[in-house]
């Protein structure tokens, strides 16, 4: 799915091929998940291939790999030339993008003394979740922000999302909705949250989420649409049985829900404030790419 015997990656400052590639196994990243990474996608557009929100991934990455330490010395220019590059040189357009950043060896509990740079790519021509997702209230929570950097996208803080959707489609639902250590609703196992009720959007605030670049979005597309939108602090119970509901993120893009604990909301997706937003969000990304 992700790579052939022609496929081109970039590593440590060169352009290689994929099956080529390795990485040391006495790495912090490896060991302990300490490494930070992006989720990006590029489209077909009218004016060619275009890279959705590239400076706005590439100034979050960097900023994750300072909360966290690690040495990164690429700039965004830098970052968003090698990234076209890459995809030219696999031929994609409409690709996911994948920028992790690995520390060199060391078995320590140390802060990085080197850091590498991955580029990947595989194309990919819509989101990875289909809509109308029966979810579920998981028993698994958010990561403590005074135990994490939550606002840094860390390899390692995975591990928690891994074991909240795969419960979830163990029980038979599609996604699963992970609340913060006080019982309000953060996100999903990998995408920001927005609940509809009478015209007006409602989204976690921050604090145990991951702000991510595409709930940005909505709240651009809702300004320019004249949809009210709040970030606020809510229990699963406000949610259930709310007009609509929609997960976001790069891969996912807007995911309509169509139950939340086995309750169904209660409007019909085409008529609801929602809709409008995905649509807005799928003509953005493939007539606007900036």
């Amino acid at each position: 799915m992700y790579y052939n015997d022609d496929t081109v990656i970039y590593f440590d400052g060169n352009f290689m091929k994929a099956k080529d590639a390795g990485t040391n196994l006495y790495g912090q990243s490896l060991h302990y998940g300490y490494s930070v990474f992006e989720g990006i996608k590029s489209y077909s557009t009218a004016h060619g291939t275009k890279i959705f929100k590239a400076k706005e991934h590439y100034e979050r990455l960097k900023r994750s790999a300072e909360l966290m330490h690690i040495p990164f010395n690429y700039s965004v220019d830098q970052l968003t030339d090698l990234t076209y590059e890459l995809l030219e040189k696999n031929g994609f357009s409409d690709a996911y993008i994948r920028p992790l950043v690995t520390c060199s060896p060391n078995m320590s509990l140390s802060k990085g003394k080197e850091s590498y740079l991955s580029l990947l790519a595989w194309e990919w021509n819509n989101g990875y979740l289909a809509d109308k997702m029966k979810i579920m209230t998981s028993e698994f929570q958010r990561p403590n922000p005074k135990a994490f950097k939550v606002e840094a996208k860390v390899g390692g803080h995975y591990v928690n999302s891994i074991l909240a959707c795969q419960d979830a489609k163990d029980k038979g639902y599609d996604e699963a909705l992970v609340l913060d250590e006080n019982g309000n609703v953060a996100e999903s196992s990998g995408a920001n949250v927005f609940y509809e009720k009478e015209g007006t959007l409602f989204t976690p605030a921050k604090g145990s989420i991951l702000p991510g670049i595409t709930r940005q979005t909505v709240f651009e597309i809702c300004n320019e649409l004249d949809i009210p939108v709040k970030e606020t602090l809510f229990k699963p119970e406000e949610m259930r049985g709310a007009d609509a509901a929609f997960f976001c993120g790069t891969a996912a893009e807007i995911v309509a829900l169509d139950s939340m604990d086995d309750i169904p909301f209660t409007r019909r997706w085409e008529d609801t404030a929602s809709e409008k937003v995905q649509q807005a969000y799928l003509k953005l990304v493939r007539v606007l790419s900036l």
